[in-house]
């Protein structure tokens, strides 16, 4: 039996960069770009020294390799698929990337069971599956005073109205198909 091919993606900056991760095909799975990655770490500015950060749909796990690159204290990377959640394991150690911990978990279980509190969010979850208003009203208590939520979706946030009484949305993009969003929890939380 073939051994089945691995994709990669490449870590931009920091540490790490210019290391590849490898990462299964599986439905659904699809890496940050890199274009848009540079965007997100150029807003956030690209020392994440000292920093807590939670991969909550990890995938590939390339952000929160890269904010670990980039000087983040820890990433906790949370990922459903058997083979993906393999992959990231794999990445850790190949990585030798002892600041990030790995869960196989639902998210919704994870955030029910933890409570660690988080200074970023990498939130990228599988689309047209409603994820995120499950998600994002639970994350609130896992967030440290000024943390910051990277959030991917098929549709720009400022068109959820159910969101906007909660959350701010900072700085926004689009590529592609792809609409990508900075938030932080609105000052009267």
């Amino acid at each position: 039996m073939a051994t089945p091919k691995l994709n990669a993606v490449r870590i931009n900056a920091g540490e790490w960069r210019s290391r590849v991760i490898k990462f299964p095909d599986a439905v659904g799975l699809r890496p940050t770009p890199e274009r848009v990655r540079q965007t997100v770490f150029n807003w956030l500015g690209q020392d994440l020294t000292g920093l807590t950060c939670l991969d909550l749909f990890a995938g590939t796990g390339v952000m929160g390799f890269e904010a670990l690159s980039r000087g983040a204290a820890t990433a906790t990377l949370v990922e459903k698929s058997m083979p993906a959640y393999q992959a990231l394991k794999e990445n850790k150690q190949l990585l030798k990337a002892e600041q990030a911990q790995i869960f196989h978990q639902d998210a919704l279980k994870f955030l029910s069971q933890n409570t660690q509190k988080f200074n970023l969010v990498f939130l990228d979850p599988p689309y047209n599956q409603q994820w995120l208003p499950k998600v994002l009203p639970l994350l609130a208590e896992h967030l440290q005073a000024d943390a910051f939520i990277y959030v991917e979706a098929e549709y720009a946030l400022e068109t959820d109205t159910s969101l906007a009484e909660k959350w701010d949305v900072i700085k926004q993009s689009k590529a592609g198909n792809v609409f990508y969003h900075l938030l932080k929890l609105a000052h009267d939380q």
